[in-house]
C-alpha cells in the first residue's frame, strides 16, 4: 500500500505541475505583451527577492513539517503540535522580514536591485510573506498525512488567481507607467499566495482528527524538532541559491574570456540556462512529485522500524529515477537539434542540449536521493553534499569555461552531479542497508538507452525525408519511448508487476 500511496500522490502533483506550467506559459506571454519587456525586466528583479524570502521562511519548514508529521502519525501521536509550532515560527519570521522590507523598500530598490522603480513592488510583495509561510507549512502537513490533493489544488488555484488579478487590474495600473505595470504583476502574485493559503487553511479545518494513542509532543519539543531539521534545509537552500547567483554573474564574463564578444556570450548563456535547461528539467516533473511524496513515506517507515519497507521504497524509487534518467538521456542525445527546432524554432540549441543529455541520469537520481535523505532526517548530509557539488561547479566556471566555453560549465555540472549522486547513494545505503544493484539500476537501463539511440538514428534517416520535420520529431520521440519501454521489459530491468502497480495502483 505504501508504494501505491506514493504513486497516487505523485500523479496528483504531476498533474498539478503540468497544469500550472501550461497556465504559467500563457500568463507570461500575456504579461510580456501587456507590460512589455521593461516591465518584465523589473518583475524579474523582484523574483530573486521573493525566492530568497521563500527559502528562509518556507522551504525548510515545509519539508520539516512533512517528515515530522509522518513520524508522529506513525507512532500514533497527533501531528497538530508540529504544524502549529512550525507555523508560529515561520510566520513570525516572515512578518519580521516583511516589516523590515516594507520600511526599507526605497533603499533596497536603489542599492540592492539598482532600480528605484522597484520600491513600490517590494512594499507590495512584503504583505504576502506571512501567507506564503503559513501556506507552505500547511502543505507540508498535508504531504506528511499523505493527502496530496489539497496542495495540488492550491497550486493550480494560485496560478489561476495570478492570471485573473492581472487581467482585472492591468488596464488600470499599466497606463500609469512602468513602475505600476510591474506592481500589477506583483499584486497578482500576492493575491495568488493569499488565495492558496486560505484554501489550504480551510482544507486543514476539514481534516478529521484521529484519536491519538500516545501523548502529543509539547510545544517546546515540537519547536526543537522543527528547528533541528528546518535550519540545515534552509541553509542548504540559501547556499545553493547564492552559488547559483554567483555562477550566473560570472558566466558571461568567463565566456568572453573564451573568445566570444559580449553579445555572443550573453546569447550563449541564454541558450544554456533559458532554453536548454528547461527542456532538460521537464521530464523530471514526475520525479519531483515522487521526491516530495517519498519524504513522509520514508519517515513513517523509520518510525515503525520497518527496514524491509525502507529498503524496498529506496530501491524502487532509485530504479524509477535511473530508468527515467536514461530514457530522457537517450531522447536528448538522439534528437537534440530536432527537439530544439520543434520547441524554439531554433536548432542552434541542439549542440548544448546534446551535451546536457549526459547529465540526465545523475540529475534525476539526485532528485529522488534528496527526497530519501530528507525522509531519513539526513539534512546535514544534503547540505554537505550539495555544498561540495556547488563548489565543483563554481571551480569549473572559473577555470574551465575560459578554455572550453559553455561546455566547460556543462562538464562541471556533470562532474558535480556524479560526485553528489555517489555521496548521496553512500549515505542512503548507510542508513537503509541498501546495496545498489548495478545490473538493474545502471547496466540494463544504460544498454537500453544506447540501443534506443542507435535505433532512432536509423529510423530518422528513413522517416525524415518523407514527412515534415516537426511531425517527424514527434513520431521519432514516441518511437524512442516505446522502444525503450519494451527493452526495459525484455531485459527484466522493469517487471510487468511494476508496470501494473504504476498504472493500476491498489486502493
Amino acid at each position: 500500500m505504501e508504494k501505491e500511496r506514493i504513486i497516487k500522490g505523485a500523479f496528483i502533483l504531476t498533474g498539478a505541475n503540468v497544469i500550472t506550467r501550461i497556465l504559467g506559459f500563457f500568463y507570461r506571454v500575456y504579461m510580456a505583451d501587456t507590460i512589455g519587456a521593461e516591465g518584465m525586466g523589473l518583475y524579474q528583479l523582484i523574483m530573486p527577492v521573493y525566492m530568497l524570502v521563500w527559502s528562509i521562511t518556507s522551504s525548510g519548514f515545509s519539508t520539516a513539517v512533512s517528515k515530522l508529521t509522518a513520524a508522529e502519525n506513525a507512532v500514533g501521536r497527533s501531528p497538530r503540535p508540529i504544524l502549529f509550532s512550525s507555523a508560529a515560527i515561520s510566520v513570525s519570521l516572515s512578518v519580521l522580514i516583511g516589516v523590515t522590507m516594507h520600511r526599507n523598500a526605497d533603499a533596497a530598490a536603489l542599492y540592492f536591485l539598482n532600480d528605484a522603480r522597484c520600491a513600490l513592488s517590494l512594499r507590495l510583495i512584503s504583505f504576502c510573506f506571512p501567507f506564503m509561510a503559513l501556506g507552505s507549512c500547511i502543505r507540508g502537513y498535508f504531504f506528511g498525512m499523505q493527502h496530496s490533493l489539497p496542495p495540488a489544488v492550491s497550486q493550480v488555484a494560485e496560478q489561476i488567481t495570478r492570471m485573473a488579478v492581472i487581467f482585472a487590474i492591468g488596464s488600470l495600473l499599466i497606463p500609469r507607467g512602468i513602475e505600476y505595470a510591474c506592481a500589477a504583476a506583483v499584486v497578482g502574485m500576492c493575491a495568488g499566495e493569499i488565495v492558496s493559503c486560505i484554501y489550504v487553511v480551510l482544507c486543514c479545518f476539514g481534516v478529521r482528527k484521529k484519536r491519538a494513542a500516545a501523548k502529543a509532543l509539547s510545544c517546546k519539543a515540537a519547536c526543537k524538532a522543527i528547528l533541528a531539521m528546518a535550519v540545515p534545509l534552509t541553509m542548504s537552500r540559501l547556499i545553493s541559491s547564492l552559488f547559483s547567483t554567483l555562477e550566473n554573474i560570472l558566466m558571461p564574463s568567463r565566456l568572453i574570456l573564451s573568445g566570444l564578444d559580449k553579445t555572443a556570450a550573453v546569447s550563449e548563456f541564454g541558450r544554456l540556462t533559458g532554453m536548454a535547461m528547461p527542456l532538460l528539467m521537464f521530464p523530471s516533473s514526475f520525479l519531483t512529485a515522487v521526491s516530495i511524496t517519498i519524504v513522509p513515506a520514508i519517515s513513517e517507515a523509520c518510525e515503525k522500524h520497518s527496514r524491509r519497507g525502507l529498503k524496498s521504497t529506496a530501491e524502487k524509487s532509485m530504479l524509477f529515477a535511473a530508468v527515467t534518467g536514461f530514457g530522457a538521456s537517450a531522447l536528448f542525445i538522439a534528437l537534440p537539434h530536432e527537439i530544439s527546432a520543434l520547441v524554439y524554432g531554433d536548432s542552434s540549441v541542439g549542440d548544448i542540449l546534446f551535451m546536457l543529455g549526459f547529465l540526465c541520469p545523475f540529475m534525476y537520481l539526485n532528485v529522488i536521493l534528496t527526497g530519501i535523505l530528507n525522509g531519513l532526517g539526513e539534512q546535514n548530509a544534503i547540505f554537505a553534499n550539495g555544498l561540495a557539488g556547488s563548489l565543483i561547479c563554481l571551480m569549473f566556471v572559473l577555470f574551465a569555461v575560459p578554455r572550453l566555453g559553455v561546455y566547460g560549465s556543462i562538464l562541471g555540472s556533470l562532474v558535480s552531479m556524479a560526485i553528489t549522486a555517489s555521496l548521496n547513494v553512500y549515505r542512503v545505503g548507510k542508513n537503509t542497508e541498501f546495496s545498489i544493484n548495478g545490473c538493474d539500476i545502471l547496466i540494463k537501463p544504460l544498454l537500453c538507452a544506447l540501443f534506443c539511440i542507435l535505433s532512432v538514428s536509423c529510423i530518422k534517416s528513413l522517416v525524415a525525408p518523407l514527412i515534415c520535420p516537426n511531425a517527424a520529431t514527434l513520431l521519432l520521440a514516441i518511437a524512442e519511448c516505446l522502444i525503450f519501454c519494451l527493452l526495459l521489459l525484455a531485459t527484466g530491468a522493469v517487471s510487468i508487476a511494476d508496470v501494473r502497480s504504476l498504472l493500476l495502483p491498489r486502493r
